[in-house]
């Protein structure tokens, strides 16, 4: 049977800077990963599709290893870590919008069989999208960090500066 976790969240930072940050395996992405994921470790790439990275997660005291490549189908709008081993695909989605903010979409798909699959429908999805909104809550705040640090371009700073866009998006 199939099952399917997920979490959105709207981030208040352009979308193709988003997109690089989940996108960069060996700068970004560990900044914002929550504990449940450890052990994160690149063997191949970085950045990007093509990258092979191993991790382990662990959801209701058990701890998962987890093999993924990911995948580009949409530069700059969509990213994907597939899993053969466990029949997981997960997808991150960003979406741009006015004013520089962005949703971003984290959903997992698995199958699980049997009593096992039963047992991890009920309780694995509500697990996962906790993680997921830890996740996105981590990644807003290292966005916004990051976003703290960048001067403010001239242009910005003779028209009353960045922060009045940023309110509007929040």
């Amino acid at each position: 049977m199939q099952i399917t976790a997920s979490a959105e969240r709207r981030i208040a930072a352009p979308a193709r800077r988003v997109y690089a940050y989940i996108a960069d395996f060996r700068q970004h992405h560990p900044s914002f990963l929550p504990p449940q994921f450890s052990d994160l470790e690149i063997e191949s790439g970085g950045v990007g599709a093509g990258t092979v990275h191993r991790f382990r997660m662990t959801l209701g005291g058990r701890t998962t290893q987890h093999r993924v490549r990911v995948g580009e189908p949409q530069p700059g709008h969509v990213l994907i870590e597939s899993d053969p081993a466990r029949r997981m695909l997960t997808t991150f989605t960003v979406d741009p919008e006015p004013y520089g903010g962005c949703p971003v979409r984290i959903e997992t798909r698995w199958y699980a069989y049997g009593v096992r699959g039963l047992l991890e429908r009920l309780s694995a999805p509500g697990m996962l999208r906790r993680v997921y909104r830890d996740e996105l809550e981590l990644l807003d705040r290292y966005a916004a960090g990051l976003a703290a640090l960048m001067p403010v371009p001239r242009h910005a700073a003779r028209h009353g500066g960045s922060a009045g866009v940023l309110s509007r998006c929040r």
